[in-house]
């Protein structure tokens, strides 16, 4: 049984969506995932090495070189046969609850995916270990109703 594919941080989503070459009549395609997106931003935009890339996007050094490639390859094939490019998808989240640990009093941003532990508390401060771990905006008991997001659907 294959492994399940472990979610992607990202810190930005693109405005734009869709390139299109001149005189592109025929309806070929590339389809960019916004953690490949990611990948072309932080690599070659921002100039960080791969090391720095992976622990930003909490994935493997091995696992961002693959998102890279498929990344360029695919923007290559875009540009040299003249394809569209549009960017949607992928296995992403971005850390948008802000939490806060009432023992220590330290605060941080935190994912979607950590959710569920929040909320049953059993996730631990990274600062201290509490459990002691709450939204920070107390959103009727429960941890960022309606402001948590993955691929931009609500967890409630």
């Amino acid at each position: 049984m294959a492994r399940p594919t472990k979610w992607r941080k990202i810190e930005y989503v693109p405005t734009s969506i869709r390139f299109t070459p001149d005189g592109n009549q025929d309806f070929s395609e590339n389809v960019l995932k916004l953690e490949e997106i990611e990948a072309i931003r932080l690599k070659d935009l921002e100039g960080l090495e791969q090391n720095e890339c992976a622990m930003k996007m909490e994935v493997s050094r091995p696992t961002f070189q693959r998102i890279l490639i498929d990344a360029r390859m695919k923007i290559a094939d875009s540009i040299i046969n003249g394809k569209s490019i549009s960017i949607a998808g992928g296995n992403f989240t971005r850390n948008i609850c802000q939490a806060t640990c009432t023992n220590c009093k330290s605060d941080w941003n935190e994912s979607y995916e950590n959710f569920i532990a929040v909320k049953n508390g059993t996730y631990q401060c990274p600062k201290c270990g509490s459990n002691e771990v709450v939204c920070k905006k107390k959103a009727k008991g429960q941890f960022c109703k309606g402001n948590c997001n993955r691929n931009g659907q609500s967890n409630s």
